[in-house]
């Protein structure tokens, strides 16, 4: 009985379906006609697209570790020349979040550009891509609002970083890419993803450099402060050097022609004697640091090598014509064939 019940339920699909195949057979025309209509709106479509620019750039990361034997002869001294470089604060995938902060994006936006032989910011050039500033005509708030290159950030008002908010957004969900090809290998690649080919161009380089230098000067930081520390020394300690000579010289001509028994009177001379011998001996020892300290701050300063950097004209996708017509066709079409199937649904549903 139930094999029999089966194949009864099997029948009656196959009736059902043979039943709705004609059904939409005899609304061809009425499919075909919204296929038509779909591949006209697809067409329409692709014309009204504008196409996207990508601007690619990928560079290589050489982070050369200090320390060694020039740390380990600086810390018998007792100076810390900064050989840790920095730890593993910037490396592997902290580096590629790095590129899509939005502290990192926020000042690339803010960087100059040259567009019609004007200097302006990024951002502005993106408002200009956008078409904001049409729809900003009856929003005062808005309207008054400009990116200048260079804008200090602390002077911006709410406005400014609710603006710079969305720019950011925008950039980080669908127009900015990074990525490490392999982890065993550091080299960075960058794509950046606009309707406008100089944007996509100039905000990939300028946000290499912002990422670049703040990279670079995080790394070396300890390593210069403290290069920094040992040439004030070394110049405070060459002043009192000099000090030290002119008051020898001054202490020698007062006693110049003094009777050697008046051994008192030459004290002054001594003492001067011995500043320069001890001056000359911090000095030189100074001198030696701060060499070594110039050496491992080459040392921690990473390298940032562009390989391929992005060139006009920048890869180009469009939406074609032939893809318009096809998605558009199909897409009504189906649609057409749901709205037929749901509405003959409900007239049954309906009549019982």
């Amino acid at each position: 009985m139930e094999v029999q019940n089966d194949e009864i339920s099997l029948k009656e699909l196959i009736e059902k379906g043979r039943e709705w195949f004609s059904y939409l057979l005899s609304q061809w025309k009425v499919i075909v006609l919204a296929g038509i209509v779909g591949a006209g709106l697809g067409l329409a479509y692709s014309f009204s697209k504008k196409p996207v620019y990508t601007a690619s750039l990928s560079f290589a990361l050489e982070d050369e570790k200090g320390g060694g034997g020039i740390g380990s002869l600086a810390s018998s001294f007792g100076f810390d020349l900064g050989g840790s470089g920095g730890g593993g604060i910037f490396t592997g995938s902290n580096l590629t979040e790095l590129f899509k902060s939005r502290a990192m994006v926020e000042q690339t936006l803010l960087s100059p550009v040259v567009v019609d032989g004007k200097a302006i910011s990024l951002a502005e050039m993106y408002i200009q891509n956008n078409g904001w500033r049409d729809q900003w005509n009856d929003k005062p708030k808005f309207k008054a609002i400009q990116f200048l290159p260079d804008n200090k950030r602390k002077y911006f008002t709410r406005v400014h970083d609710s603006i710079l908010g969305v720019m950011y957004q925008n950039l980080s969900k669908s127009g900015l890419v990074v990525g490490q090809k392999d982890k065993k290998i550091a080299i960075i690649s960058i794509d950046v993803i606009s309707t406008n080919e100089l944007f996509a161009k100039n905000f990939t380089e300028a946000l290499v450099k912002e990422v670049s230098d703040f990279y670079v000067t995080t790394k070396s930081k300890k390593a210069r402060l403290n290069m920094d520390i040992l040439e004030r020394q070394t110049d405070s300690i060459r002043r009192e050097l000099n000090g030290a000579i002119t008051g020898v010289a001054v202490a020698n001509d007062n006693t110049f022609g003094l009777n050697p028994a008046m051994n008192v009177r030459r004290a002054p001379s001594a003492r001067r004697q011995v500043d320069v011998q001890a001056n000359t001996a911090i000095l030189t020892e100074l001198v030696k640091q701060t060499e070594l300290a110039k050496v491992t701050l080459r040392k921690e300063t990473p390298l940032i090598q562009v390989i391929d950097q992005p060139i006009l004209p920048l890869q180009k996708e469009k939406f074609g014509k032939a893809k318009g017509i096809v998605m558009g066709g199909f897409l009504m079409g189906f649609l057409t064939v749901m709205v037929l199937i749901v509405r003959r649904l409900f007239t049954k549903v309906v009549s019982l």
